[in-house]
């Protein structure tokens, strides 16, 4: 079994509307609470950084599906929006809606139509912040699958 070890380190130089940093190899950045929340909003967020981690990790596990079978990738792209409760001062996230636009090649065969909509789906279940989040924060895949011209 192989485990894979990642670090960040992070500088917070005072309450809650200072403004921060986080160095985590190639993400380097400035942190703060969002204005949404009554913050500075400088560089990014919490709230920002799952919704990233979600997004990279369902695009970049679809992905990696779509050539594992050989499929005529045109086109891929996504649309992520995260959704933030606030109810009396606590914050919950509480949803993730993955908007995956995958485009196949005009010369695509209704079998390979039909296999890259049953990979859109399997991607969310096997991407691995999908799974960290489970039953924690909703999950919502609304994918629009198509043939080119």
């Amino acid at each position: 079994m192989a485990v894979h070890h990642f670090h960040l380190k992070a500088d917070w130089p005072g309450g809650r509307n200072s403004i921060g940093s986080i160095d985590a190899g190639n993400l380097k950045t400035k942190i703060s609470i969002p204005p949404e929340m009554d913050g500075p909003g400088v560089g990014t967020n919490p709230d920002e950084m799952l919704l990233g981690a979600a997004s990279t990790c369902y695009i970049i596990t679809l992905a990696a599906m779509i050539e594992r079978a050989a499929l005529p990738l045109k086109s891929l792209a996504l649309e992520s929006i995260g959704m933030v409760d606030v109810t009396k001062g606590v914050f919950t996230y509480q949803k993730i809606v993955h908007r995956p636009t995958v485009e196949l090649k005009h010369t695509a065969s209704d079998e390979e139509l039909t296999k890259i909509k049953r990979l859109v789906e399997k991607a969310e279940q096997s991407c691995m912040i999908s799974r960290a989040i489970k039953g924690n924060v909703e999950l919502e895949l609304q994918a629009e699958v198509y043939r080119g011209k």
